[in-house]
């Protein structure tokens, strides 16, 4: 009986972890946000609107159509549409984005999406993308072609780089409803107050003439 009660336990603790491990499940058909009511304590999402005030503007967004600038220093452009852009996704537990990628190299850098599994559709262009899992480090890597889809799981660093002459289109479907992004070399090199030298040094293996160097870089950016 004890034995049976420690397993009923185990189930409960796991159907929990698995529970909170996403974008909680609507209970309603929507929960269209809506700023912070004065006062109020923000906990985790956003505040619904009274279902009498929703318009269908607060499920709809246009522009995606129109290609974005990719004439920085990594050559794309990355054009989210969240919960602060459609505040109909709001607990939906979605979003979107638009990938446009510069000619002869336009790179998505190496990143992680903390809250979210991607997938990515190429519409125009060819991409070579991948991944890599958690330890030991494995490569997962790809071409695509228009009409091509990728997956990358949750949480793990992941690219997309143009490798035609052309320009590249790609959209992609992330499981949040504000998935995070964090870029590896931003964050490692140039986070305020920035990490301690020694530390990149040992980690990278590098001098500190170089890891202050790529400080620098990577502060403006």
């Amino acid at each position: 009986m004890k034995s049976f009660h420690f397993l009923g336990l185990l189930a409960f603790a796991l159907a929990l972890s698995f529970a909170s491990a996403f974008d909680p499940s609507p209970l309603q058909d929507f929960c269209v946000a809506t700023p912070e009511p004065e006062n109020a304590v923000f906990v985790n999402g956003k505040f619904c609107k009274n279902p009498n005030l929703t318009v269908a503007g607060d499920f709809s967004i246009s522009g995606l159509n129109i290609p974005a600038f990719t004439g920085n220093r990594v050559g794309s452009n990355v054009t989210l549409v969240n919960v602060d852009k459609i505040p109909g996704l709001n607990t939906l537990g979605i979003s979107l984005a638009r990938l446009d990628f510069a000619p002869n190299g336009g790179l998505n850098p190496p990143h992680t999406h903390p809250r979210a599994t991607e997938i990515l559709v190429v519409v125009e262009g060819t991409l070579y993308v991948g991944f890599v899992t958690s330890n030991p480090n494995r490569l997962f890597t790809k071409v695509l072609y228009p009409g091509d889809v990728f997956v990358f799981p949750i949480g793990l660093i992941h690219f997309q780089f143009n490798i035609a002459k052309t320009n590249a289109v790609a959209f992609a479907g992330l499981s949040s409803q504000n998935p995070g992004v964090i870029t590896i070399a931003n964050a490692v090199f140039g986070p305020n107050p920035p990490i301690n030298p020694d530390v990149l040094a040992k980690a990278f293996q590098l001098d500190n003439y170089t890891v202050e160097k790529l400080q620098k870089l990577f502060a403006n950016a």
